[in-house]
């Protein structure tokens, strides 16, 4: 979305004091690595003082950097370059996204918001619309207090459809993006333990999900999934319709006859109001079906035909690191889930790993859950006792955040090996992998397990 320089004074109370007002950015960033032509960068403070790289910015074309002090050694174009001096570039960020959310009045908004699931149904969702409606969704999992107003500034002028993911760490933030955000549909994809220390437990995430109907006009939709025990009381929480979506029959949308084949791929069967498919999906892991089951939802409410809806699903590839299944040269499977964990999203990705086809061994390797608390040995506990339900032949846990982990998959007949860190797993599978083998590695983002999968399929470290 196009701002000017002093558009963007204007809007954020700030004062041009560099450069030509007129100086105008087409797309916005915090981080000079991700920065396109003609942008314009904020120079927010979180681990490092965005400030310290105004000048890189500025040497790769940034139009128009908002800041909330000068440094001489900037270095500003009179043409066609400007600085906007702003009390705090954060709060500024928010303001011009208010301003942008203006600009698309006549869009409508879903927001997106869950335990798990949040990433996948917001890309399924946009899938699923194709190119019915002109569909501006954030990219990733840009889902906090600075990826939703960049995705909102990020949005072109003509968008129809504004699919908004919404992350929570504490109470009130699901508030904070809705206001800016103002969604008519609203979508809980389920209610885990994922943040459970920050949000106290099940019953305070589901308070802090449940912000986001609270905030859906009347005239809105609610979509809840039928199979969370969460769902009857979250729907109180709005006036909006509420549309269900999950096994039961008694849900609006209706999941049944699901097959999970031996590559872990899925199709299942939907009854809707709006008519009834097969639904085929690319994505890996059975629980994915309901992630699908609310994006045509979404669809379907936006006014997509369900034929159109269905043919778009199948078209959808995975994530990076997000249920990747790779098979190595050495004929080794790879379940590459490393981008986060939770207790709900490692129970699927368990029995995903229970559930592919390969003709030797199942391994596990598994680090820590963060940000769960005083429920931290509980839960990953719980996940040790999942693993050894599922027959995993050999469990691998790093670190000593995992050490619960272990203990829940004790007395069973998994093979469990706790190790300090990453590179004395590396040293076990590679002593011990076998071509046949399969290996699911997850571990909450901050871990790093990805670097394992590297290893493994020969990439360079990152």
């Amino acid at each position: 979305m196009e701002f000017n320089a002093a558009e963007v004074a204007e809007f954020t109370r700030g004062e041009v004091v560099a450069g030509n007002p007129q100086a105008l950015a087409v797309n916005w960033s915090f981080d000079t690595r991700t920065m396109g032509p003609e942008s314009g960068f904020f120079a927010l403070t979180a681990d490092r003082d965005g400030h310290e790289f105004v000048d890189r910015a500025l040497a790769q074309g940034a139009t128009v950097v908002v800041v909330s002090h000068l440094d001489a050694a900037f270095s500003v174009s009179p043409i066609n370059q400007a600085v906007v001096r702003v009390d705090d570039p954060a709060v500024a960020l928010r303001d011009l996204a208010i301003s942008a959310r203006r600009r698309l009045a006549g869009a409508v908004a879903v927001g997106i918001t869950g335990s798990a699931g949040k990433t996948t149904t917001k890309d399924l969702a946009a899938a699923a619309i194709g190119t019915k409606k002109n569909v501006h969704a954030n990219i990733k999992s840009f889902n906090n207090e600075v990826g939703t107003p960049l995705t909102l500034l990020s949005a072109p002028n003509d968008t129809e459809v504004l699919i908004t993911e919404m992350g929570a760490r504490f109470a009130g933030n699901i508030t904070d993006l809705s206001e800016l955000v103002q969604p008519q549909i609203g979508v809980i994809t389920q209610i885990g333990m994922a943040h459970a220390e920050h949000l106290k437990g099940r019953s305070g995430i589901a308070a802090v999900k449940g912000e986001l109907l609270a905030a859906l006009p009347e005239s809105g939709v609610a979509i809840l999934n039928s199979d969370c025990d969460q769902s009857i009381e979250l729907a109180k929480r709005t006036s909006a319709r509420v549309l269900t979506v999950g096994r039961s029959d008694s849900a609006d949308v209706v999941i049944s006859d699901v097959v999970v084949d031996g590559d872990l791929k899925t199709h299942f069967n939907l009854s809707t109001s709006w008519g009834n498919s097969e639904v085929h999906l690319s994505l890996r892991g059975a629980h994915h079906v309901n992630n699908a089951g609310m994006a045509v939802a979404i669809a379907l409410e936006i006014g997509v035909d369900l034929e159109e809806v269905v043919e778009n699903l199948a078209l959808v590839e995975p994530n990076e690191l997000r249920m990747n299944v790779v098979c190595t040269d050495a004929g080794i499977t790879i379940i590459n889930d490393a981008y986060n964990s939770s207790p709900t999203s490692a129970l699927a990705a368990i029995a995903a790993l229970r559930d592919i086809t390969v003709p030797g061994r199942r391994w596990a390797v598994l680090g820590e859950m963060l940000e769960l608390g005083e429920y931290s040995d509980a839960e990953h506990q719980l996940i040790g006792k999942a693993v050894t339900d599922a027959r995993i032949d050999k469990l691998i846990t790093i670190g000593s955040g995992a050490l619960a982990l272990a203990q829940g998959a004790t007395g069973g007949d998994v093979l469990v090996t706790s190790v300090a860190d990453l590179p004395a797993a590396i040293s076990i599978l590679d002593s011990q992998l076998e071509p046949g083998d399969a290996v699911l590695i997850k571990a909450s983002r901050a871990i790093g397990l990805e670097v394992i999968a590297d290893h493994l399929l020969g990439r360079p470290v990152r």
